[in-house]
């Protein structure tokens, strides 16, 4: 047996971490489990833009104080520019993408679009999301929450009446499309 001084590696003790701290983390994004090999420290903003081709959340401040990169974490809006991708580990990520597509757009997605709530759409994205979040807490929203609900993420454009009409419709889309579901899954008797 070679002494560990001497010991080249070939025969270093087997880890999971890179030279550089880099590690394979598995996340569960958009319903699929995903695999990247990143330092955990590294924002899961950076992984999923970089690592996974993921362009809906954009990198606005930083620091979690635009809202551009808001994504669901479990259901809930987060900042995904602050937040440590080997924190969510475990954990439901969904972004922009995993919401709707172009064809079969989610509901509060159509909404935006109804409402002309966009200009640039680089804060939409956010905004999305955060409603999404916020239906789902609270479908009915008045509009003192929904401003509540959207206060911290910023829009440069100045759409923000739209915004607010989009979240109204959002609300009543929702509404009709879980009614859809409901009576889909009723049986006759």
């Amino acid at each position: 047996m070679i002494p560990s001084a001497q010991a080249g590696p070939e025969s270093r003790p087997a880890t999971d971490a890179e030279p550089d701290g880099s590690t394979p983390l598995r996340l569960q994004v958009n319903g699929r489990y995903r695999e990247v090999v990143v330092a955990p420290a590294t924002p899961l903003l950076t992984v999923l833009r970089n690592d996974l081709g993921l362009n809906g959340p954009k990198y606005g401040c930083g620091l979690g104080e635009c809202g551009a990169c808001t994504v669901l974490i479990d259901g809930i809006a987060a900042r995904a520019c602050v937040i440590p991708a080997g924190g969510v580990t475990g954990r439901s990520i969904t972004t922009l993408e995993g919401l709707g597509s172009s064809d079969a757009p989610h509901p509060v997605q159509q909404a935006f679009i109804d409402a002309q709530a966009a200009q640039c759409g680089y804060c939409l994205n956010g905004m999305i999301m955060a409603t999404v979040a916020l239906l789902a807490r609270c479908p009915r929203p008045t509009d003192t929450q929904a401003r509540d609900a959207l206060a911290h993420n910023l829009c440069r454009c100045g759409t923000h009446i739209e915004i607010l009409r989009a979240v109204q419709r959002a609300a009543e889309l929702t509404a009709r499309a879980t009614a859809d579901a409901g009576r889909l899954t009723e049986s006759p008797e």
